[in-house]
């Protein structure tokens, strides 16, 4: 039995896409749109579990297959009409190395995992690189799909414990507590899998099961309209208040999932009668406004459509401005359209995927009544009932194949110069090569020193620092090498040498781990008594790059203290210092950007970025002025290696200069060995 049409929902569904498209086209103003899937995770555990329930009671029991050919009918033609024609795109825009990597992401979407495949390879949701994802946003699709799987077997295990609605609540209510748990547990320890994976997503569905299964009588009060106002309330919160930086889902995903729960509770309490002013009052009378109900209506192919269109305009155009933002979204909202008209509203009520399943399901004879005939015996000819899925298995296939052929096709278009380019980026440095762990990752406190040379050298060079110190390795090693000194490596992922306690992105929270370490590595630097420290990090020219000139002043004040203090340090303890500059932040992935330029058959010179703003020379004077205050310490400024007066460059001299947007690719690395030993020694 389906579920009536409730304007307000669609309405919900308007704000739920809303958010997720404001947040990833950019809009500053809310930080927290993502949490509009959230919206939809609610919605659907309130639908299916309306629609199942309802079955349930009427006919007691679920006919399954049916359920999921409808399910597969009103998802899969649309979705895989968007997955072959951003394929098709792809291979005009995307790099081969990179329509190989998202053409295996394709065949995962095709088949509603590739929730399981970015988890594998560690995708970011809230990562730069992921801007180049044109499929990560079927994560979601996946998870639901994955939820309508195991939901109708939960609620068919809960009438077989016990018929009614008490059972089912209390089914649904400990899976619920059990995923918010673990939810919880994860957040912090494993983000990537609290995001993606779906059954810590599960407790989201199962809120808003249970709220479609809260009794009548508890929805007919008067404070509903209150209810409604502060369910949007919340949501609003959720989409002003909450950013990529907070641990999500976690506690903060509370704020869409109450905040929907409470509207859509608002609106199955509200009555179809009733003063005109009464009704205007309940939010379901706004959201069930015209401009609502038709994005509400778009909302699936809308959010098909946004993600590749917002993707490959920010390949062809990397600085997008406001205009082109706003053109980019007319254009998702008219393929959203076209697709609604022609694909997702056809084959849901009339086209032949019904007529193939209803085919397949009862046999090939149907009077014209539509009914299927009957036999000898006066039963159906009914055939295996899990063919109704046939033509829904056939869509998925033709997905599937057509990523696999895609990717097969890419590997093929990689030439010399594409491979040359792959390879560099993934070439790791030279302390990474000789042991992966001499580059502490997050978690990790106590100090791991790393040895390059013979043990009894006559000079001890430390380098001190994080990645950005770590990609010094490689032209370090060997100008030491060069000189007859050793050389031992302090590094710990995005951790400062200089003494500024900083917020991880990856770990969502204060970096307590690095600020524990630097102090042990300062003090075991010390006892060492090495003839150099050389210091390399993220400085706060990059750091403070994209913050306002308020914030950039006072990070820039703090930063300065920070480094200062250590290099006091080890002044004071009789060590001297070196500082390299940092290197130059570029727009783009350096590997990602010349590919595509290479395979556009434009030079790489289109990735570069202007020196003002990439190599920020003027917080570069702020650090040299602080170094030049602490006595034996000295600055090293390689910059001009990698700029020109008026541009920084990331393909130098036919060789890949970074493996990304701000890291030394290896093999370029190993070119700037003379300029550091003259530099040093």
């Amino acid at each position: 039995m389906a579920a009536s049409f409730r304007p307000d929902i669609q309405g919900l569904r308007a704000l739920a896409v809303g958010g997720v498209v404001a947040y990833h086209f950019g809009l500053s103003a809310l930080p927290g749109g993502f949490a509009g899937v959230d919206i939809f995770f609610v919605i659907s555990g309130w639908l299916i579990t309306t629609h199942l329930m309802g079955e349930i009671a009427e006919t007691g029991r679920l006919d399954l297959w049916r359920f999921y050919a409808r399910r597969a009918r009103r998802l899969l033609p649309a979705a895989i009409s968007v997955i072959l024609a951003t394929l098709a795109l792809g291979y005009f825009i995307l790099s081969p190395q990179e329509q190989a990597l998202y053409s295996r992401g394709a065949m995962f979407a095709s088949a509603y995992t590739i929730n399981l495949w970015l988890l594998r390879w560690q995708f970011d949701y809230f990562a730069s690189d992921a801007a180049s994802n044109p499929f990560i946003h079927f994560w979601s699709l996946s998870v639901e799909e994955q939820f309508y799987l195991v939901w109708p077997a939960l609620l068919v295990l809960a009438a077989w414990l016990r018929p009614g609605r008490r059972m089912a609540v209390a089914v649904i209510a400990v899976a619920g507590l059990a995923s918010f748990a673990a939810c919880l547990w994860l957040t912090s320890l494993s983000p990537a899998w609290a995001f993606y994976f779906s059954p810590l997503r599960a407790w989201e569905f199962a809120a808003g099961g249970l709220a479609s299964l809260v009794p009548p009588a508890f929805l007919r009060h008067r404070l509903r309209a209150l209810q409604g106002w502060l369910g949007l309330a919340l949501i609003a919160t959720a989409y002003l208040w909450l950013s990529e930086d907070l641990p999500f889902p976690g506690w903060y995903a509370l704020l869409p999932v109450a905040g929907t729960v409470l509207v859509l509770l608002s609106g199955a309490a509200a009555q179809p009668s009733g003063r005109a002013a009464r009704q205007a009052l309940l939010p379901a009378a706004w959201l069930s406004l015209a401009p609502l109900q038709w994005v509400g209506t778009l909302s699936y192919s809308l959010y098909l459509w946004h993600w590749p269109v917002i993707v490959y305009a920010g390949m062809l155009v990397p600085e997008l401005g406001v205009a082109q933002r706003i053109g980019c979204a007319a254009l998702a909202l008219v393929l959203s359209a076209l697709t609604y008209r022609l694909i997702e509203n056809p084959a849901r009520h009339v086209d032949w995927l019904a007529a193939a399943a209803r085919v397949l399901r009862f046999g090939t004879r149907h009077s014209n009544t539509g009914r299927p005939e009957a036999n000898a015996a006066g039963k159906p000819f009914r055939l295996f009932p899990g063919l109704a899925l046939a033509p829904a298995l056939a869509l998925t296939g033709a997905g599937a194949a057509a990523a696999y052929a895609s990717a097969h096709l890419a590997t093929r278009n990689i030439d010399p110069a594409q491979r040359g380019i792959e390879e560099a980026a993934k070439q790791p440095s030279a302390a990474r090569a000789q042991d992966g762990n001499c580059l502490l990752d997050f978690h990790a406190v106590k100090p791991k020193p790393c040895s390059f040379g013979p043990a009894d050298a006559a000079r001890t060079i430390v380098l001190f620092g994080d990645s950005h110190a770590d990609h010094w390795s490689t032209p370090l090693v060997e100008a030491a090498s060069r000189n007859g000194a050793r050389v031992v490596t302090y590094l710990k992922a995005s951790c400062r040498a200089s003494r500024l306690p900083t917020f991880s992105t990856v770990l969502k929270r204060d970096y307590t781990e690095c600020d524990a370490w630097r102090e042990q590595a300062i003090q075991e630097i010390i006892r060492r008594k090495p003839r150099l420290v050389v210091i390399s990090e993220f400085s706060i020219g990059n750091l403070t790059r994209d913050m306002s000139p308020a914030s950039r002043a006072a990070e820039t004040a703090r930063w300065q203290a920070g480094l200062r203090s250590t290099l006091q340090s080890f002044s004071e303890a009789g060590v001297e210092t070196a500082v390299i500059r940092d290197t130059p932040i570029s727009d783009s992935f350096a590997d990602s950007c010349v590919a595509r330029a290479l395979w556009w058959r434009e030079p790489p010179s289109r990735c570069d970025t202007p020196r003002a703003q990439a190599a920020n020379d003027s917080a570069a004077a702020q650090e040299r002025a602080v170094v030049k205050s602490v006595p034996d310490t000295r600055y090293i400024d390689l910059t001009d290696r990698f700029c020109g007066p008026t541009e920084c460059h990331v393909f130098i001299g036919g060789r890949l200069a970074f493996r990304d947007r701000h890291h030394l690719a290896t093999a370029f690395a190993e070119t700037l060995e003379g300029p550091l030993e003259k530099a040093l020694f």
